[in-house]
């Protein structure tokens, strides 16, 4: 388990506090990456690379930059197809697989993945943020976009911005007293959202 947090603006000591609301989620180590239009953080728990596995990841020109919680089963092969389109890997980590195939599809990179995962990506040539979570939703990806963009693995690192509403979602506390679970797109704050399973979000 790792977790993962971000906001749409440079900001390292606001990021650096969102992320240690997740220090139960990746004891391990902790990563930043901060430019003027996006702050993104990482919690790790090491499974795999232990050595040189720690998050962010870029890709070769540092252009792209991706952190992200999960498990990509298939990475191994992944590796092997994107190394013969001349992808160069500077890593054994699972993670660096994610940038070299934005590189080479675009968007629609997700699909090729096999595993749990909730990935922040950043392409900083086109200024753009790209969530993306695993299509049963097994690891968890929470956004807003009210006083602008944060997403986070919890509820509570989000509320580190105090100019969020700690409104009660009605009809999201109605769900969860029905199914005993609360599902997406809602949380049970109203102004959060979840990321659905298999779905792509671009900031």
């Amino acid at each position: 388990m790792c977790g993962i947090c971000g906001i749409g603006f440079g900001d390292r000591q606001l990021i650096k506090k969102i992320n240690n609301a997740l220090v139960h989620r990746g004891p391990d180590s902790q990563g930043y990456f901060v430019d003027n239009n996006v702050s993104l953080g990482i919690r790790r728990l090491k499974i795999i690379d232990l050595e040189t596995g720690d998050q962010p990841i870029y890709n070769e020109d540092k252009t792209v930059v991706t952190v992200y919680n999960g498990e990509i089963y298939n990475f191994k092969e992944l590796k092997y197809r994107l190394e013969k389109a001349k992808h160069r890997f500077y890593t054994n980590t699972d993670t660096e697989v994610i940038v070299h195939l934005y590189e080479e599809y675009g968007d629609e990179f997700p699909k090729y993945l096999d595993g749990m995962f909730a990935i922040a990506l950043y392409d900083s040539k086109k200024k753009k943020i790209l969530l993306s979570r695993d299509r049963l939703g097994i690891k968890p990806l929470y956004y807003t976009s009210e006083n602008d963009f944060y997403f986070a693995s919890e509820l509570k690192a989000i509320l580190h911005n105090k100019d969020i509403k700690k409104e009660i979602d009605k009809q999201a506390f109605h769900n969860y007293l029905s199914f005993g679970y609360i599902p997406g797109p809602l949380s049970i704050i109203k102004s959060i959202k979840k990321l659905s399973p298999g779905h792509i979000l671009i900031y």
